[in-house]
């Protein structure tokens, strides 16, 4: 399979071909710090390649002291964007800055001892089409 993904301003595009392993939901407090949100959603790859198509923004990986946790990001518009870890075994890929639809949905939330004490029953509050008036 072949994704295609860029950063919000459009000054990074890349492309991903290969086959991901996992599709997950993490709740753990780095994942939310990192997206300002519930959870991050990620795709994990290990024998998948990673193409830089343009990189006219600068690119920056950001890893808390003494953690696991990778973050990769635009420098012009802060969009979460793919990082290799593990010593380059593991592609981790962001699924919102993906541009390609994908085909399934998660497999599971993980780090749930960690998720947000508001992030209960969402399922049941209001919904709208775009910005409530």
């Amino acid at each position: 399979m072949e994704y295609l993904g860029s950063c919000l301003c459009k000054g990074i595009k890349f492309k991903v071909a290969g086959d991901f392993e996992s599709f997950y939901l993490c709740h753990c407090r780095y994942c939310r710090k990192d997206t300002g949100a519930a959870h991050a959603a990620n795709l994990f790859f290990t024998t998948a390649k990673l193409e830089w198509i343009k990189t006219e923004t600068e690119m920056k990986i950001f890893q808390p002291h003494k953690s696991n946790h990778v973050k990769a990001f635009c420098t012009n518009c802060g969009s979460a964007l793919p990082n290799l870890q593990m010593d380059g075994k593991l592609l981790v890929v962001p699924a919102g800055c993906l541009d390609t639809t994908l085909a399934i949905r998660p497999n599971a939330h993980i780090f749930i001892s960690n998720k947000a004490s508001w992030d209960d029953s969402l399922e049941e509050i209001n919904t709208f089409e775009r910005f409530p008036e």
